[in-house]
């Protein structure tokens, strides 16, 4: 069975790259933690920072009352950061206090921050030592999250790659779809799957280690996000084979992303068509509901989460839209290829950001919607650009196709609502 898009013309996997390192406007890798948290149900991820990162994380995940969180902040000190205490000794007692007050926590990640690794602070000894204090009980693993080191999204990167060495081996044949979706979205991609008959199924990260899978030389795996380079790195060097495929943002992308994993198992036309035919006709009306937006309209990419390739994709070959830029922190070709195939010819693509010359390019075009970040958007709007917060893209549902609806009006919203004040204005 195959079942893949064609290509545009041209496409933009040869398109020239621009090249930028300076200054840029994202978020640090900590705030990957909102997501995470709620996702690994028996885990909890304790920050080893300043106090400037337990504000971040109480204000990006808000305050919970009636729950206790599976996250906080090891505070570093002064006397820390000054080396007039043992930072070590500190994080174990932390450490031991935290899991005799948690005792359902079975994994523990301690993760770096720009203050951490400013003084050295050896997680990764840190994280062994305390695994064989409290094996088998509770798991201790270590990533970094520190904005020195990493962007946006490149947190949960870091958290699941640091999860493959210690998955458990196997030779058996199996799925294993890589990537944090909300638990809705996640149910509706594994039921249409099992409809299909590919199976067995693993996932990462898994919802409780109980359920963790087995991966080996036999693994198949797909990405659901397009941010996991060194994940996707990790599970290469654990002998698990990928899966290259757009990725299920639309109708087109989530039934060139299924077709590759049903491709893969044998999976018949008919079966597939009969599992994804009422789904896809869903995705396609729901969809058309904001192309009558979006139709005709220029869009303008800031680097920021990695989702900007598929994104662009979907805009241009599903909404109608023009892209003139579309930026992203890195390319990874082996994983972006398929996307960059399917991106019609036209867009600056550019890697990295230098902040001020690419707000020079965003001003000339004068773009009918731009993607940044919060720090940039309110000074665009102040400008007369439109904006949409690239950090919405990431915090909503928008995989697969009951969910390809909401993803094209978080575009159109923000132009029917200038559409809106400027009629107002008239009035």
């Amino acid at each position: 069975m195959t079942h893949s898009p064609t290509p545009s013309a041209g496409g933009c996997r040869s398109t020239p790259v621009l090249k930028e390192r300076g200054q840029r406007e994202v978020f640090c890798g900590l705030t990957g933690i909102v997501w995470l948290h709620r996702k690994m149900q028996d885990a909890f991820f304790l920050v080893v920072g300043s106090r400037t990162c337990a504000h971040l994380l109480q204000s990006a995940a808000g305050v919970m009352i009636f729950a206790e969180p599976r996250f906080g902040t090891a505070i570093l000190e002064e006397q820390d950061l000054a080396g007039m205490a043992d930072a070590n000794a500190e994080l174990d007692r932390e450490v031991e206090r935290l899991l005799a007050r948690r005792p359902d926590i079975r994994q523990l990640f301690l993760v770096g921050s720009c203050p951490s690794e400013v003084i050295k602070l050896d997680l990764a000894r840190a994280s062994e030592r305390l695994s064989q204090r409290f094996a088998p009980r509770v798991r201790v693993l270590n990533y970094s999250g520190s904005g020195i080191e990493t962007t946006f999204t490149e947190g949960e990167d870091a958290c699941l790659a640091s999860m493959v060495p210690v998955l458990p081996q196997t030779d058996a044949r199996e799925l294993l779809v890589v990537g944090a979706l909300p638990d809705v979205v996640e149910d509706q991609m594994v039921g249409m799957l099992e409809a299909m008959g590919v199976g067995p199924i693993g996932l990462l990260p898994s919802r409780k280690i109980g359920d963790e899978t087995a991966i080996g030389p036999n693994t198949v795996y797909a990405l659901a996000q397009p941010f996991l380079a060194e994940t996707h790195a990790a599970l290469g060097r654990r002998g698990a084979r990928h899966l290259p495929a757009p990725f299920p943002f639309g109708e087109e992308g989530t039934t060139a992303w299924l077709a590759a994993i049903a491709e893969e198992f044998g999976v018949s036309r008919e079966v597939f068509d009969a599992v994804t035919e009422a789904p896809r006709a869903r995705a396609r009306k729901a969809v058309a509901a904001a192309t009558e937006t979006l139709s005709g309209k220029s869009v303008f990419f800031f680097p920021d989460s990695q989702l900007e390739i598929p994104l662009a994709r979907f805009l241009t070959r599903e909404c109608g839209m023009t892209a003139v830029e579309v930026g992203s922190p890195y390319i990874h070709e082996a994983i972006m290829g398929p996307e960059l195939d399917l991106l019609p010819n036209g867009p600056r693509i550019a890697e990295g950001q230098d902040v001020d010359k690419q707000l020079d390019r965003a001003r000339a075009d004068r773009p009918d919607l731009t993607i940044c970040g919060l720090g940039l958007a309110n000074p665009l709007e102040a400008e007369g650009l439109t904006t949409k917060w690239a950090i919405e893209l990431v915090f909503t549902p928008v995989h697969f196709y009951e969910q390809a609806g909401d993803l094209a009006a978080l575009f159109a919203r923000p132009m029917r609502r200038k559409a809106a004040l400027r009629l107002e204005a008239a009035e």
